[in-house]
């Protein structure tokens, strides 16, 4: 266990670090192209997380996410596998502090002052798209590994992650871990404290919307492949 909690942290941290580190070099190198700003954070995004599923996903399945770890728990529930719930809550905690210390640093990589965030992300187009793009990763991960094609998880998270910067209105958070943990960088990829709550309630209830779609398309695990 102690070896899968290791895995969390240290995936979410780096992943926190990879969103908010490409975030920053963004504005440096691109400081008047908001546009290209973002297509250089989802590029790097896209290709660290990708990276970092294949790495930990032998330890810990690389979760990386309080949303992913309770659908397993609950999915599992079902089946008598996934997580226990001892088990998931040690998971929310080290994805938790791995997201806090990954965008600290970040930070400390880019010489940037330790400040809380003050962009504000509000608004219900913001909460609709992470309530969309949660339910979608949650519905493409389990997806795969209850059919029988795990092996291509990392790839096709990372492009679902990709696209859902671009058509998603809040960029596709879509994790509660990442959420908190870009509340500690006033950076191009920070969320103002006061968004965070409403963030994290969107996720969780595109979280719940992903397992319904889950338990009809596919209610019973099989190893087909397609």
């Amino acid at each position: 266990m102690h070896r899968r909690l290791l895995a969390e942290f240290l995936g979410t941290g780096l992943l926190v670090a990879v969103v908010v580190g490409s975030g920053i070099a963004a504005e440096r190198l691109s400081p008047d192209d908001v546009g290209l700003q973002l297509l250089q954070n989802s590029t790097a995004t896209v290709l660290g997380l990708a990276v970092l599923i294949l790495l930990f996903g032998p330890v810990s399945g690389a979760h990386f996410n309080p949303v992913v770890s309770v659908a397993d728990w609950w999915l599992g529930r079902r089946s008598g596998g996934g997580l226990s719930g001892a088990e998931l809550a040690a998971y929310v905690v080290a994805q938790g502090a791995g997201g806090i210390v990954g965008a600290l640093l970040a930070n400390v990589m880019f010489s940037v002052d330790a400040a809380m965030a003050t962009t504000e992300r509000t608004g219900t187009g913001l909460l609709a798209g992470e309530v969309v793009a949660t339910a979608g990763l949650v519905l493409l991960i389990f997806a795969l590994v209850r059919s029988g094609r795990a092996a291509v998880v990392a790839p096709a998270v990372g492009a679902y992650i990709g696209a859902a910067y671009w058509f998603t209105s809040s960029t596709s958070f879509a994790n509660p871990a990442v959420t908190v943990g870009r509340m500690f960088t006033d950076t191009f990829a920070g969320i103002a404290p006061s968004s965070v709550l409403p963030f994290v309630g969107a996720q969780l209830v595109g979280g719940a919307v992903g397992v319904l779609l889950v338990l009809v398309l596919y209610p019973v695990p099989t190893p087909v492949r397609i």
